[in-house]
């Protein structure tokens, strides 16, 4: 079975095709400034790469072009479109109407255009367009939404709600839905494997820690907690995103600059974070460097980071009754060992016993193996593992079909 896995934005669409018998990605590749002019697509596949530059108004050009491109003579890696046996989309926001990966129908789609734009009005809408532009160019080819938010539907209520009117939540569907799920489903699994024992017998603290950073609580391969909430902004701080932050203080900040409600919330999502606080740059090189050169903005945001880390490490432990294993997945939990190290300093506690020379050794991306960084008698095993969302993606929708 051959899965296309296929993640659109507003004006971009990445692509992976997935052969399922061995989990190999045989193509992949994204078209960029869709509908602006200037279009590209950026293809691999069957050990070459190339550039299609061509003017690409909406999706369903875009989708076009990345069917040719796996039928291409010099990359491609089909023959025919046949040969793909279903699609898998990533979806980010499912609110409470779809818990689980779902098949592609009229009546979904008119569901999830109708009821989930607002909870994720970034993600969703382009998802949404990139799903129907392959409805219109591939009919008849199964397709599934796979939602960032599934894996998170499994927390209870009393994890997930906030502390309004309960009719109001009834209402509104205000609640913590987590993000990132897709991430934490695969690293929490892998940990599992690694160990060799079976997730329901473990206890996972996994940090997804990138420009936009999450940390689940997976207690017996559920999860029962999660740091992101209603929207991506909360948590722990991020490249630009605040996190968590008193709801009065949103409403004071916006009077003192004179900000309407959309525009605060703009700033909570774009101008603050480590970026706000480094005055610097939201890229955690950038703040290393600044760092090295004595930048005591940079070392503060870089000790926020860590420090806010370890509190949802420290509390998921606790909300669980116990901790088997860290996990360091994304962009900066692979890359930077300082903050690896800052997260698992002081964590004696917990049975942590932290190997610095093995994390420094793995400072960089590990090529798709996981790496230990614990010592070897730690109670509690610490671990980096390179996520894979696509394939994730690729899975769920090979379960469903």
């Amino acid at each position: 079975m051959k899965i296309l896995v296929v993640n659109a934005g507003s004006s971009s669409l990445k692509y992976q095709l997935i052969d399922m018998e061995t989990e190999k990605v045989l193509a992949k590749g994204g078209c960029e400034r869709i509908g602006i002019r200037g279009s590209l697509l950026k293809a691999k596949g069957n050990g070459g790469e190339k550039v299609f530059n061509r003017d690409m108004p909406d999706h369903k050009v875009a989708i076009e072009l990345v069917l040719s491109a796996l039928q291409d003579k010099d990359i491609g890696v089909i023959k025919s479109m046949k040969e793909i046996d279903a699609v898998g989309h990533r979806m980010v926001a499912s609110g409470e109407y779809f818990n689980k990966t779902t098949l592609v129908t009229e009546e979904v789609m008119k569901t999830l255009e109708e009821k989930t734009f607002e909870l994720a009005p970034l993600h969703n809408p382009a998802a949404a367009t990139g799903v129907r532009a392959c409805m219109e160019v591939m009919p008849g080819t199964p397709m599934a939404l796979v939602f960032d938010t599934s894996f998170h539907a499994t927390m209870p209520e009393k994890a997930y709600l906030y502390g309004i009117d309960y009719d109001d939540y009834k209402k509104y569907g205000v609640r913590k839905y987590g993000f990132h799920g897709t991430s934490h489903k695969f690293v929490s699994s892998e940990a599992a494997k690694y160990l060799g024992k079976d997730i329901s017998e473990l206890k996972i603290v996994t940090c997804h820690l990138g420009n936009g950073s999450s940390i689940s609580a997976v207690d017996g391969g559920k999860c029962v907690d999660t740091s992101m909430g209603f929207t991506p902004l909360a948590g722990i701080l991020m490249g630009t995103r605040s996190g968590d932050i008193d709801a009065s203080a949103v409403e004071f900040l916006a009077r003192k600059k004179g900000m309407t409600h959309a525009e605060i919330i703009e700033y909570l999502n774009k101008k603050c974070g480590v970026a706000g606080i480094s005055g610097v740059s939201s890229d955690f090189r950038d703040l290393l460097a600044g760092e090295k050169k004595g930048n005591k903005r940079c070392s503060l945001a870089l000790e926020m980071f860590a420090y806010q880390t370890k509190k949802y490490v420290g509390a998921y432990a606790a909300a669980m009754g116990g901790l088997d294993c860290i996990v360091f997945t994304a962009g900066i939990g692979e890359n930077t060992p300082t903050v690896r190290e800052e997260v698992c300093e002081g964590l004696k506690f917990l049975g942590v016993k932290f190997n610095k020379r093995a994390n420094k050794a793995n400072g960089g991306r590990s090529g798709g193996k996981i790496c230990e960084i614990s010592a070897k008698n730690s109670k509690v095993k610490v671990l980096i593992i390179p996520t894979n969302e696509e394939l994730v993606i690729a899975r769920e929708t090979a379960e469903l079909l």
